[in-house]
């Protein structure tokens, strides 16, 4: 049975639309004119317990708003969902207690006590056995590395560790469903490492499953092998993380090493990404690879040659830009 099942979830908000001046403010006092934002439009997809799945779009096509009606904290406008065998915007305790949602710009600890005294402030609110959460917390705070930093307030932690903070507090229950928005934003490179490390870690003990916002590729290639592509609210890829490429590039890289300089007259093959000395980086179509290869190697002494895709945030950035907005996205 999948650990989360959406079928045409929609979210429609109607907002007030304010006009300008002070006449027009006065006007809105005893009319107000509304239009509607489709946050989400009929989202559909499964997800298989153990998976863990990306969920990509830029802001505002309706990632955090199909996040908060898996989680329970918003009712859709429209459609149907089964999250861990329940409906989540009917908040059974049962559902509750097998799910956990951690956003990268919100806290959950309270700022000015130390994280040790949320922990237990979580304890009580989920019943745990003083036993398991003392080995929960412990293998937590090791792989993570925090056990000295425990007692600390949470305000005299960093960006990484209030995160690392905030991870602990939503798994000292051993939920079943992460789900898990922007938990790197804004972290240094040092930081997002040792989190994607913990969460490949944890993922690989316990089997949780494993829903992922992000803006940084990098996090996506990390953790996850199939993706969701979201853009003004609607779904518009569910596959492989490898297809994407594959989907969505019309191109590959072919890079050069050259006896000298760089020719001149490479643009002729194909788009011009790089030329520096003997180094060259062509954007050649897929189906003229071969014949292009062919022909550079006819006509100039190659040293090194290469065949790349294209980076995956440079994909996805062009799939985003390029996507048709639906009416009235958010």
């Amino acid at each position: 049975m999948p650990i989360i099942e959406a079928q045409g979830l929609a979210k429609t908000y109607r907002v007030a639309q304010k006009k300008a001046g002070l006449a027009g403010a006065f006007k809105s006092l005893f009319r107000r004119e509304y239009r509607e934002v489709k946050a989400v439009s009929g989202v559909s997809f499964t997800i298989e317990p153990g998976e863990m799945v990306a969920f990509l779009g830029p802001n505002g096509a309706g990632k955090t708003t199909t996040l908060k009606m898996l989680s329970g904290l918003i009712h859709p406008t429209s459609g149907q969902a089964r999250v861990l065998d329940h409906v989540p915007w009917n908040r059974d305790d049962a559902f509750r207690r097998q799910f956990s949602l951690v956003m990268g710009q919100k806290n959950q600890l309270w700022w000015d006590l130390p994280a040790g005294d949320s922990f237990q402030l979580h304890r009580e609110i989920y019943s745990i056995a003083p036993a398991e959460f003392q080995a929960t917390l412990g293998e937590l705070t090791e792989l993570l590395g925090v056990e000295h930093l425990t007692k600390q307030a949470v305000r005299e932690l960093s960006l990484g560790e209030r995160m690392k903070m905030e991870l602990i507090a939503a798994l000292l229950h051993r939920p079943r469903l992460l789900l898990l928005d922007e938990p790197t934003i804004g972290l240094d490179v040092v930081a997002q490492a040792k989190i994607l490390e913990f969460l490949r870690d944890y993922h690989a003990r316990r089997g949780v499953t494993v829903l992922l916002t992000s803006h940084y590729m990098r996090d996506v290639e990390a953790l996850c092998d199939r993706v969701l592509v979201i853009n003004h609210g609607r779904l518009i890829y569910d596959g492989p993380l490898a297809g994407v490429i594959e989907r969505f590039s019309e191109s590959k890289l072919v890079k050069l090493r050259f006896e000298t300089h760089a020719p001149e007259e490479l643009s002729e093959f194909g788009d011009v990404a790089r030329k520096d000395g003997p180094l060259a980086e062509l954007k050649v179509s897929r189906s003229r690879v071969a014949a292009v290869l062919a022909a550079v190697l006819e006509r100039y002494v190659v040293v090194d040659v290469s065949v790349e895709e294209p980076p995956l945030e440079d994909v996805i950035s062009r799939v985003f830009q390029e996507a048709e907005p639906a009416h009235d996205a958010a």
